[in-house]
């Protein structure tokens, strides 16, 4: 079932605080809530807007403590890793955004949720090398005594210019 911003089924998107629409996906079975699918939508959003800034206090915030990132290429990355690399601005973001309407969240009983989407990343390494690319990627959200932790991401290859 598709659940949009008016609680109905369809496929209306939310706009979260950015102004970002982001299809909302699940339903009411298990404990699962609309209000759950809202905080991770927004909670995923507010991520790549943290990396993007650079922001290692905000990324702490959201990460899991076990956090890890494995990206298409078969890197591991731990929580420290990614932060370290927020902190050393290994990476300056011209852009670091979800590509609009392609955002989905799917949540699994009432304490997992699987955000999907494509993200556009253009910027600099440190090493002042551009890069401007596309890729799908999916988040794992948990709950935990704290809230909604991300605690485990995949990222695919680049994708093929559009």
């Amino acid at each position: 079932m598709v659940m949009g911003s008016d609680y109905s089924v369809s496929a209306a998107p939310l706009k979260s605080g950015n102004g970002q629409r982001q299809c909302l996906v699940g339903g009411m079975q298990g404990g699962m809530s609309i209000e759950d699918i809202k905080i991770v939508a927004v909670l995923d959003t507010a991520y790549q807007a943290a990396v993007a800034r650079n922001d290692a206090d905000a990324m702490a915030a959201i990460l899991h403590p076990d956090m890890i990132l494995v990206i298409g290429r078969g890197d591991v990355f731990t929580r420290e890793d990614i932060l370290r690399s927020a902190r050393e601005r290994d990476c300056e973001y011209e852009r670091q955004v979800e590509d609009e309407g392609t955002q989905v969240v799917r949540m699994f009983g009432a304490d997992t949720a699987i955000v999907t989407a494509r993200l556009w990343l253009k910027g600099t390494t440190r090493g002042n090398e551009p890069f401007d690319r596309r890729l799908w990627f999916s988040d794992t959200y948990v709950r935990t005594p704290e809230g909604w932790r991300y605690a485990f991401g995949q990222a695919s290859i680049s994708l093929p210019p559009q």
